[in-house]
C-alpha cells in the first residue's frame, strides 16, 4: 500500500473513496467544521451534513456513514468517521477510524482512498495513527478460501493519500512518521499471519524457520536448538511439557546487535513470547469448544518476532533479545501428568496439579534462561490466563511487574502506541495458592486470583532482573470487527515492544554528550 501526505480537503482528489473523520462538534457547531468537512458538504450542496443527521449520524466514535457523490467529486464515495467528543480524542480513536476507512474501501472494493486528517498539536503522531490504521485495517487473512479467490486479490486497497489540514507542516517528519507506521502495522499483520495459520500448518518447527527467515532478513544472529539441546539446558519444566506431542520443540534465540562494539556492550533488553502452538490441555484435556481457537496460543511469540522485525531497521543503541521455547501441549501416553514432579532450569521442582497450565511451565525455563543474559530488563508476553479475560475483556492487557520504572515504561509505551493496557497488582497474600506438599511449589492454585498467581509463579524466575509480564490472552483475538480490527488475530503486543524499544533508545541519546547513533 503507498501513502503519501499532502495538504488538502480531497475535493479534487482522483479516488474512489474520501474519508472525513469528524467531530460531535462539528455537527451541532457548523462554525467548527474542518476544511475537508466544509468543502465537500459545500461541493455536494449541503447534502452531505443534512443527509447524515437524517439518517443518525451523530460522529459517535463507532459510526461509519457512506454517501455517494453522484459525480459531485472525483471521489465516488464520501464516508464520515465519528471521533466522538473532541475532549476524549486521542491518536487511538484516530487509527481506529482510519480502519473502519480501510475496510469500508475494502467491502466496497476500492483500491484509492483519501483521508482528512483532523488538525492537531501532534500532527506526527496522528499521522502515524491514520498510516498504521489503514494498514491494519485492509489486512485479511483469506488464504484458504477458494470462493471469489481471483476477484479478492483484486480488492486491496493500492493508495492512500492523507490530506493534511495546512501547508505548514513538516513535510519530511511526518514522511518519516508514515514510514514508521507502514513498518509497525506490516510487522503487525505478519504477527496476524502466524496466529491465525491453523495449528497443523504453524508447528513449532514451522515457527523456528519463520524466525530464520526473519533474523537473515534483518541481518540479525539466531540459534534454534531441538529436544535433545533443551535437555542439556536442563529445561525440564519446558520439555514436560513438550513430552506429549510428536512435534520437536523448538527453543528459539534471536539476537540483534548494534554495530557500534561500545553499543553492544549495553545491557541487552530482553524480550519473552509465549508459543503454545497448540493447546489441547494434556491430560487435563480442554472442551472441544475450549480447543477451538487453541491454534492461537503463540500469540506471544508472535508479537515478538513481529517487533524484532521492526527493531532490526530502527537499530537501537542497545542489544535485543528474543527468546522463545516453542511446542505442543498434547495428550498422549507419553504426556506429563497431574502429580509429576518436574524441575526447572534453575533448580525449582514444580508439582502438576493441571497440564492446562502449561505456558506458565515453559516460560519459567526460558524466563530463567533470559536472566542468565543479565539483561536490563525482561519483558514477556502470553497468552496466559482465561482469567485475565474475565478481569479486563477482549481489549485490555493485564501487565503484572514490582520494577516501577520498567512497570511505568511499559505503560507509557502501550499508551502511545495505542494498546490499551492496565496494571494487576502481584500480591504476596496469594502465594499460598501455590503451595505445595511434595514440591517447592504448583503450577496452579484455585481459581481465585489465577491471573495474579500465575504471574507470582513466573516471578520466582526472574531473580531480581526488572521484568513484566504481559498477559494478552483477551486482546490476542478480537471477538468481532472492531476499527482496524478483524474477527481473529490482532497482534497485539507488537506495537507496544517496537514503541518501549524506541523509548529506550531516544532516552539513551539524550543521556549521552552529542547524541547517541548506532
Amino acid at each position: 500500500m503507498k501513502i503519501n501526505v499532502a495538504p488538502g480537503t480531497g475535493r479534487r482528489a482522483a479516488v474512489d473513496l474520501l474519508a472525513i473523520p469528524v467531530f460531535e462538534e462539528e455537527l451541532s457547531n457548523r462554525r467548527g467544521a474542518s476544511a475537508a468537512l466544509t468543502a465537500t458538504d459545500k461541493a455536494l450542496r449541503g447534502l452531505l451534513l443534512k443527509s447524515a443527521v437524517r439518517e443518525g449520524f451523530k460522529a459517535k466514535p463507532d459510526q461509519t456513514w457512506t454517501f455517494h457523490t453522484h459525480g459531485k467529486l472525483r471521489a465516488g464515495i464520501a464516508v464520515l468517521l465519528g471521533l466522538g467528543p473532541r475532549a476524549k480524542f486521542d491518536p487511538e480513536i484516530l487509527r481506529l477510524a482510519a480502519g473502519r476507512a480501510a475496510r469500508t474501501a475494502s467491502k466496497l472494493r476500492m483500491s484509492r482512498a483519501a483521508f482528512a486528517v483532523p488538525a492537531g498539536e501532534r500532527m506526527e503522531e496522528l499521522v502515524k495513527a491514520a498510516g498504521e490504521g489503514f494498514v491494519l485495517g485492509a489486512y485479511r487473512f483469506d488464504r484458504y478460501r477458494t470462493a471469489n479467490k481471483d476477484e479478492g486479490a483484486s480488492r486491496g486497497l493500492a493508495s492512500v493519500h492523507l490530506l493534511l489540514p495546512t501547508n505548514g507542516e513538516d513535510r519530511a517528519a511526518l514522511r518519516s512518521a508514515v514510514a514508521l507506521a507502514k513498518q509497525v502495522a506490516s510487522a503487525t499483520n505478519w504477527a496476524r499471519d502466524l496466529v491465525n495459520e491453523p495449528a497443523g500448518v504453524l508447528t513449532p518447527t514451522r515457527l523456528a524457520l519463520e524466525a530464520k527467515r526473519i533474523a537473515r532478513d534483518g541481518r540479525m544472529t539466531i540459534s534454534v536448538a531441538g529436544r535433545k539441546e533443551i535437555q542439556k539446558l536442563r529445561m525440564g519444566l519446558f520439555l514436560g511439557v513438550a513430552q506429549g506431542s510428536a512435534e520437536e520443540p523448538q527453543l528459539i534465540h534471536l539476537v540483534y546487535t548494534p554495530s557500534d562494539p561500545k553499543h553492544g556492550k549495553r545491557p541487552p533488553m530482553a524480550l519473552v513470547g509465549k508459543a503454545i502452538t497448540f493447546d489441547s490441555g494434556g491430560l487435563s484435556l480442554k472442551t472441544a469448544e475450549g480447543m477451538v481457537d487453541m491454534k492461537t496460543d503463540m500469540a506471544g511469540s508472535a508479537a515478538v518476532l513481529g517487533a524484532m522485525q521492526v527493531i532490526a531497521q530502527l537499530r537501537p543503541p542497545f542489544p535485543v533479545h528474543a527468546l522463545i521455547g516453542a511446542c505442543e501441549n498434547m495428550p498422549s501416553g507419553t504426556a506429563y501428568r497431574p502429580g509429576d514432579i518436574l524441575i526447572s532450569r534453575l533448580g525449582k521442582t514444580v508439582e502438576i496439579t493441571n497440564t492446562d497450565a502449561e505456558g506458565r511451565l515453559v516460560l519459567g525455563d526460558i524466563l530463567a534462561w533470559a536472566n542468565e543474559l543479565k539483561p536490563a530488563a525482561i519483558v514477556d508476553l502470553a497468552t496466559l490466563t482465561g482469567a485475565c479475560v474475565v478481569a479486563l475483556g477482549h481489549y485490555i492487557v493485564g501487565a503484572f511487574g514490582e520494577d516501577e520504572p520498567l512497570v511505568q515504561s511499559v505503560l507509557e509505551a502501550a499508551r502511545g502506541a495505542g494498546e490499551a493496557t492496565w496494571r494487576l497488582p502481584i500480591a504476596d497474600s496469594q502465594k499460598d495458592a501455590l503451595r505445595s506438599e511434595v514440591a517447592d511449589m504448583k503450577n496452579s492454585g484455585d481459581r481465585w486470583g489465577a491471573a495474579i498467581n500465575a504471574a507470582i509463579f513466573l516471578r520466582e524466575f526472574v531473580g531480581r532482573t526488572p521484568w513484566v509480564h504481559l498477559d494478552i490472552a483477551g486482546p490476542s483475538v478480537s471477538p468481532k470487527e472492531r476499527g482496524y480490527l478483524g474477527k481473529g488475530a490482532t497482534g497485539v503486543g507488537v506495537r507496544t515492544l517496537v514503541e518501549l524499544v524506541r523509548r529506550r533508545a531516544a532516552d539513551l541519546a539524550k543521556s549521552s554528550p552529542g547524541g547517541d547513533r548506532s
